[in-house]
């Protein structure tokens, strides 16, 4: 069998471990994760015999090279990124230092041979919604915030490199993604580490603000399958649900799945960075699925059950 080599960049982080484990399923593979731990965790990294971690910063060029140039890789899914509102809000430099390391990476992809980019954007790129649901032909480009600029920008050099060097690449417009291993940083997970406390669960604003849900292995088994299937070529894919939760809903039904006995506090609504909707048109999504999405109850209940969650 012939190997794959395959690079996974920010594999120590929730998605990114996610997405490395289900690569190494590939027929043949060999899975080279990288990440500068500066927001992933080496206990997320999955233990596996053809799975490699390196600790490296995507925007150090020497550094990043060199795991290039040792391993030749065949594809690369970068999924590196400051993540998290209010870390990105905080560190905005730090965001927009990114768009060195997504250069590194599609300059070695194009250097070294790689066949394909795969690119973890966000939902952010659509910044307030002018339309419902957000289709992946509209982008408004009306966020101020340096994290969706970031990924636009990203999602410019994608198509630009394939317009120049004919690299082909996937972008994946990931919208709030939940499950075992996720930090505390993202709503769900804040809500059920606060509940099975019996701490508040705190809302900023009056939790009208809707957002919807995609567990894990949704996303995972979509962008794997984009993969393996070679479809959404040169294209962008949103992925995500297209169910709305306001967020006092999904505090309520998380003190109801935990049996709780936290109560809900209120906040000041943040400034800027909390969109008031959120709904992607997953039309593309589902030709990757072969299955029904997993709904938010069911999707919390697998985290209440499996021993990995990490608190």
């Amino acid at each position: 069998m012939e190997q794959v080599n395959i690079l996974v960049t920010g594999g120590a982080g929730f998605i990114g471990s996610a997405m490395a484990e289900k690569l190494s399923e590939f027929p043949g593979a060999q899975v080279v994760i990288v990440d500068n731990l500066s927001t992933g965790s080496e206990k997320k990294v999955p233990r596996k015999d053809n799975i490699k971690f390196i600790v490296c910063d995507v925007n150090n060029y020497e550094e990043i090279q060199n795991v290039f140039f040792r391993f030749g890789f065949h594809y690369v899914f970068h999924y590196a990124a400051v993540v998290g509102v209010q870390r990105t809000l905080s560190n905005p430099l730090a965001v927009l230092r990114d768009i060195k390391g997504l250069e590194n990476i599609l300059t070695l992809s194009k250097t070294t041979g790689v066949q394909h980019v795969y690119f973890s954007s966000s939902s952010e790129v659509y910044g307030e919604p002018v339309e419902f649901p957000q289709n992946e032909e509209t982008t408004p480009l009306n966020s101020r915030l340096p994290y969706a600029i970031v990924k636009n920008v990203g999602e410019a050099f994608l198509k630009a490199f394939y317009q120049e060097y004919n690299l082909p690449y996937t972008v994946f417009r990931f919208f709030n993604t939940y499950g075992p291993k996720q930090s505390r940083d993202f709503v769900i997970s804040k809500f059920i580490a606060a509940a099975l406390k019996n701490e508040p669960l705190t809302i900023y604003g009056d939790g009208t603000q809707s957002r919807t849900f995609c567990y894990i292995d949704d996303n995972v088994d979509a962008c794997y399958n984009a993969f393996t299937k070679k479809m959404f070529v040169n294209d962008v894919v949103n992925i995500g649900s297209d169910v709305e939760f306001p967020i006092i809903r999904v505090a309520e039904l998380i003190i109801r799945l935990t049996g709780s006995r936290s109560k809900i506090e209120f906040l000041p609504k943040l400034k800027e960075g909390d969109m008031t909707r959120r709904k992607p048109d997953i039309s593309k999504m589902r030709k990757l699925l072969d299955r029904p999405l997993i709904d938010l109850e069911e999707g919390i209940k697998k985290i209440l059950e499996n021993p990995q969650y990490i608190l």
